[in-house]
């Protein structure tokens, strides 16, 4: 199997409720490895390009709106952005995160744990991961700039200091 990176967003109603460690264990646990992480503020054009696909869904405005965290009144309408990789990653944060509706959602998994279907209908699923390999490169790069990620293109060359020279073998110059 072929080593994959994938994105997972730890969701506003996951934030709030405090999961964001539990969720990350789950993952760290399932042997998928973390090689990024940031706090993202979703501005409605992140969020409008990444459920691009799901523009033509009636839900789709309130998917936005949650997504932004303006269900969960967050100031900074902010997700933890992560992405792990691993063999068969994407298959196997599927499994872990579970069933996008959580009422159908193995009881064991993140969102069977986890997640709840508001009494409007809204889902509240704690967090999203990529669903195919073709979604996972498109989320990554429109999350995650490639310095950003371990093992992607670095800003600046490990122990290279302001003034460009590498530190000698016991770590002075």
């Amino acid at each position: 199997m072929a080593i994959e990176k994938t994105l997972v967003l730890i969701k506003p109603d996951g934030f709030k409720r405090g999961l964001t460690g539990l969720v990350i264990d789950r993952l760290d646990q399932a042997g998928l490895e973390l090689v990024a992480a940031k706090m993202v503020s979703v501005t409605e054009a992140l969020a409008k390009e990444h459920y691009r696909e799901l523009a033509d869904k009636p839900f789709f405005p309130n998917l936005i709106r949650y997504i932004r965290g303006e269900f969960h009144s967050l100031a900074h309408q902010q997700v933890l952005a992560l992405v792990y990789q691993g063999e068969g990653a994407i298959a196997l944060t599927r499994k872990v995160a579970g069933a996008t509706n959580p009422e159908q959602a193995d009881p064991h998994s993140i969102r069977g744990s986890f997640g709840r279907v508001t009494t409007q209908g809204q889902f509240e699923n704690v967090l999203h991961a990529s669903g195919n390999a073709a979604d996972a490169e498109r989320e990554v790069k429109l999350w995650f700039k490639p310095e950003e990620i371990i093992g992607g293109a670095p800003a600046v060359a490990p122990n290279e200091g302001l003034s460009g020279r590498s530190p000698g073998a016991n770590g002075k110059r």
